[in-house]
């Protein structure tokens, strides 16, 4: 497959955090756990967001049969966001049914098409940015589909773990490897956002969710039952935090919390065997390295009780 080449400085350049309003597209597994929720309904509140489209992401654990039946299960539960919040002016679409084959083969899907003709339609010298939160498969087939929407967006994914850490079997990004390979391998300016070592510090608790969110609004005393009660299926009697991964990714775009350590590196190679292999070579990407807890949470809340 041939891509484009982007020139490492404009490369560098598109991954400067925006400080302004920007166009955004989230691409999510809603159904997978209770974080996809928060993401989502921080995307629309937001207001250095334009959100444009959300994309129903596959996935397969204990919450569906299939990656298909995941991806169902998200676009239903986008649609319950959407409901809670009286949203009915973004549109919303089903992403791929299974994970890629290889390297080379795309999956169709509304999203996919969605993503390129968005994509196509940025005026030069502006940024689509496509914030991902699950499996990456419905990004990959969008740029295996059409290589040239590399040079309009930036993908902001939250997948992998730190590299300091021990593995990257991360859920996001084992599910389906040749797709990350894609992502990390065709130049696309893009933004890492690990999970184990980075953003596991962003977590919240029971007694917190009460406290802030709860009777403040229908879609958050929503986000703090399906926490509350994920909790307790645990049953934990002692103490206990949750984390909420995915609103790194649209807080990094849209956001007012600034306490986002990042570095530019060498893009990672990702092995199917679930490490990372590393070359001088590689071209350069984004990695976020520390994210201040209490600033993210803080402005989650503040955020959602606008509604």
């Amino acid at each position: 497959m041939n891509f484009p080449k982007i020139e490492e400085d404009v490369r560098v350049k598109k991954l400067k955090r925006p400080c302004r309003k920007v166009k955004m597209v989230l691409d999510t597994d809603t159904f997978n756990e209770i974080d996809d929720q928060f993401a989502l309904a921080y995307s629309v509140l937001c207001e250095n967001i334009d959100l444009q489209a959300v994309y129903a992401a596959p996935f397969f654990n204990c919450n569906s049969t299939s990656p298909e039946n995941g991806m169902e299960k998200s676009y239903d539960e986008i649609g319950k966001i959407f409901n809670l919040m009286k949203v009915d002016n973004i549109p919303y679409y089903k992403g791929s049914r299974c994970y890629l084959e290889n390297e080379n083969t795309p999956v169709e899907s509304e999203a996919a098409r969605d993503l390129i003709k968005r994509a196509k339609e940025i005026p030069d010298g502006e940024i689509l940015y496509v914030g991902a939160i699950g499996a990456i498969t419905n990004v990959a087939s969008a740029i295996l589909m059409e290589p040239s929407i590399i040079e309009k967006i930036v993908v902001v994914w939250l997948g992998g773990h730190a590299y300091f850490w021990e593995d990257t079997r991360e859920f996001n990004m084992y599910q389906d490897i040749a797709a990350a390979r894609v992502v990390f391998n065709c130049g696309v300016p893009l933004v890492q956002m690990p999970c184990m070592g980075v953003v596991t510090h962003l977590t919240t608790t029971p007694s917190e969710l009460r406290e802030y969110l709860a009777g403040k609004s229908s879609i958050g005393s929503y986000l703090c039952d399906i926490v509350c009660e994920a909790i307790d299926s645990y049953g934990s009697n002692g103490c206990f935090s949750r984390v909420i991964w995915d609103i790194s990714v649209p807080m990094w775009i849209g956001g007012r919390a600034w306490d986002f350590h990042e570095k530019i590196t060498q893009s990672p190679i990702i092995t199917y065997e679930g490490t990372y292999s590393f070359s001088d070579s590689r071209h350069l990407i984004k990695v976020i390295q520390y994210v201040n807890r209490d600033s993210c949470i803080t402005e989650l809340f503040n955020t959602i009780n606008k509604s």
